[in-house]
Order: structure tokens, then sequence, then C-alpha cells
């Protein structure tokens, strides 16, 4: 595969800087191990966590705080070998039928086969905003950064700060997006071997279990809220992409995505979604 050294630098327009929280992770003061039955560990004195699964149970945690717009970071190093039918999540979520969330996960394969990086936004509970990537590197062999960035305006996927994903905000034309709803980080890693790897077709080794998965480096420069209410004035929070920072998302999108929700004839026989057809700067 084509190896992929970042040049470019985001953009960050955050006006809030002096009221927001920047926490640098310790996983025992940012994290909860919230299922499992002792498959999550955090380690190193904090510096690292791991989620295992086995043919009796996958493991999660969350974040202790919730977060409304800002940057999340958080290095990964994926189930190596035959991970097909595991899925490691890792995701931005409220709760309740109307919840918002945006989406990494995480869809594991047969030895020598790639990993599928599937990605979602969910506003007031409405969901089906898929789009699907192979990554250019191999994300089991060393640590990666899977951020998101989220403001008011657009959300931003990135890869080692490559961008490979943005989903702007279209309310003006009826299409929902998270704005309103402070989100907690979770992770987990799960067994979904009746869709995750070849839409099923192809089942969990459970001879090569436990499947572990690593984390370490977690970073929020974001609002941290209480009690529902943001710790700063995230609303005039903002963040674009350079020219740089764009050629390098098309460049991602036309060589590394392997699934777009709207370019799906099959399922929108009748018309693609509104946000699909519109063109913005």
């Amino acid at each position: 595969m084509k190896s992929v050294t970042p040049t470019f630098l985001y953009v960050l327009l955050i006006i809030i800087i002096d009221d927001s929280v920047l926490a640098v992770g310790n996983f025992h003061q940012e994290f909860d191990i919230t299922w499992g039955d002792g498959r999550g560990k955090v380690l190193s004195s904090g510096r690292q966590l791991t989620l295992s699964l086995d043919q009796t149970s996958g493991s999660g945690f969350q974040s202790k705080n919730e977060y409304l717009f800002g940057k999340i970071d958080m290095q990964l190093k994926l189930v190596p070998g035959n991970s097909a039918g595991t899925v490691t999540a890792y995701y931005l979520s409220s709760q309740g039928p109307t919840h918002d969330e945006i989406d990494f996960e995480f869809l594991g394969n047969v030895s020598g086969q790639p990993y599928t990086l599937h990605t979602n936004v969910f506003g007031q509970g409405k969901g089906g905003k898929e789009q699907q990537f192979h990554l250019w590197f191999d994300p089991t062999a060393h640590f990666h950064t899977y951020s998101i960035l989220w403001s008011p305006q657009r959300i931003i996927f990135s890869v080692d700060e490559t961008p490979i994903r943005e989903f702007k905000n279209l309310e003006s034309i009826g299409v929902p997006f998270p704005k309103k709803q402070p989100m907690r980080i979770y992770s987990s890693l799960w067994n979904a071997e009746n869709w995750a790897t070849q839409g099923g077709r192809v089942k969990t080794d459970w001879s090569k279990a436990p499947f572990t998965a690593s984390y370490r480096n977690f970073n929020a420069n974001a609002c941290i809220t209480a009690k529902g209410k943001p710790s700063c004035s995230s609303k005039h929070s903002s963040f674009t992409t350079d020219t740089a920072s764009q050629a390098r998302m098309k460049w991602v999108q036309k060589n590394y995505m392997i699934y777009n929700y709207c370019k799906d004839i099959q399922r929108f026989p009748k018309g693609f979604p509104r946000e699909c057809t519109v063109t913005t700067a």
C-alpha cells in the first residue's frame, strides 16, 4: 500500500480557548470501564487501556465527562491477525431515542485482508450516513491517531491528522445535525460476526481468542459540560481545513473510500438524501 506523510495543518479557529478544557488523558482519571467483567484493563499507571473479547463477552469503556464541541483524539492499535467478526467501536454519543452520535467503527477481517473503517453521523436519532474506507497502513502494527473535530458548523473525521470525511451542518435544508446534546466518548470491542466481515459470510474464529485492542494518548481539546450546560462558550468555536487538507481528503476518498451512502443507488432508488445533492463551499 501507499505510504502517507501528512504535511498539512488544520486551520483551527477556536475563540474559546481561555475557557475550554484541554484534557491529556490518564485513563484512570478520564474513563470508566463499564462492562466486560475484567476484560477491560487500565495499564501503565493510567497511560494505556486494553479491551478484550472472547466467546463469553466483549468489553467497553466510557468517558467520565460529557463534551460539547472540540477536538477529540485517541490512539488505537487494533486487533491483529484474524480479526474477522470483531468490531472495535470508538465514538461520541448522547443518550435517548433522539440521540446524537459520531462514529468510528473498525470492522475486522481475515489475516492479510484490510480492516474496514466505518463512519456514521446521527442527528436527533437519525443516522444512515455511512461512509467506509480502507486504510493506507496496517492499523494493527502500531498505534495511530483517530480524531473527531466537532463544531456547530461541521464534523471532520481524521486519521493521523489526515482528514478523511467532512459532514457539514445543513439544518437549513432540514438535515439533522449534532449540535445541542453533549456527548460522552465510548469505545467497545464486541462480536458482530453476523454482519461485520464480508457481510457476515466470514465468522469469528474463536480459537484465536482473546482478541485485544489497545488505546493510549487520549486528548480532548473540548468543552466539558456540567448538568447539561457547557463550561465554555462553545457556540463561538469553529474550525475549517486549508487547501492542502482538502486536497488530502479528496485523495483519501478517491483511493481508499469503498462505500458512500450518497452513491448507493440500490439503497435510494427514489433519490438520494438531501445532503447528498447539495454542493457547499
